[in-house]
């Protein structure tokens, strides 16, 4: 693409991606309520099998997972101060090497790079919104990016307003480049909330 799409609109960005997290809360709350009223619904109407009584530990599934994805895998406050910190710059090629299922979400590695130029890190992407999805228009149509790439940043789909919070890969690879950073660079990614890593998949016992 040789002339790049118009930057988006942060606010409506923002606004696109609260949307689409608080419909996520709503529907997975509206499934916990089902499942928790299940065995009190077919008491009332006389079924007393054992089956019904499984929704309470359901509902309850369904809670806990919701808070640690919340907790773990929401990155809009993040997003926000770093679209608040850093420029945006258009990257005209978004290579995608793989995802991965994760409680937090659908981790993706990515490299956004310009046309022409080599060396772009692999950088580790999950939605802001928790939506797992990943946007075929990246691949097409470039990202635009707002961060420092040692540290970490954004990436924003022209057209469908996805947003992604992304890191470094490698987190480690760049400690050197982070440590001998200049003031600037290190004062921008502690007012981004970038300097250290964020992605960290919960711990979760399953069984006994």
């Amino acid at each position: 693409m040789d002339n790049p799409p118009g930057a988006p609109d942060v606010a409506q960005v923002l606004k696109h991606n609260r949307t689409l997290l608080y419909r996520h809360i709503a529907t997975r709350l509206a499934l916990a309520v089902a499942l928790f009223t299940v065995p009190f619904a077919a008491h009332l109407v006389g079924y007393d099998a054992a089956l019904p009584a499984f929704g309470i530990p359901a509902a309850m599934f369904v809670v806990i997972f919701l808070a640690l994805r919340l907790r773990h895998g929401s990155r809009l406050k993040v997003c926000e101060k770093v679209l608040r910190t850093y420029p945006l710059e258009y990257r005209t090629r978004v290579s995608k090497k793989g995802s991965e299922w994760k409680y937090i979400g659908n981790v993706h590695t990515v490299r956004l790079s310009v046309r022409g130029q080599h060396g772009a890190p692999s950088l580790r992407a999950i939605n802001a919104s928790t939506v797992r999805r990943w946007p075929k228009e990246a691949e097409e149509d470039g990202a635009w990016f707002a961060g420092d790439s040692a540290f970490g940043g954004v990436m924003i789909v022209p057209g469908s307003n996805d947003m992604f919070f992304v890191q470094p890969a490698d987190w480690e690879k760049y400690e050197q480049e982070r440590s001998q950073a200049d003031p600037q660079r290190r004062v921008l990614a502690e007012q981004a909330g970038i300097s250290r890593l964020l992605e960290k998949e919960p711990h979760i016992l399953v069984g006994g």
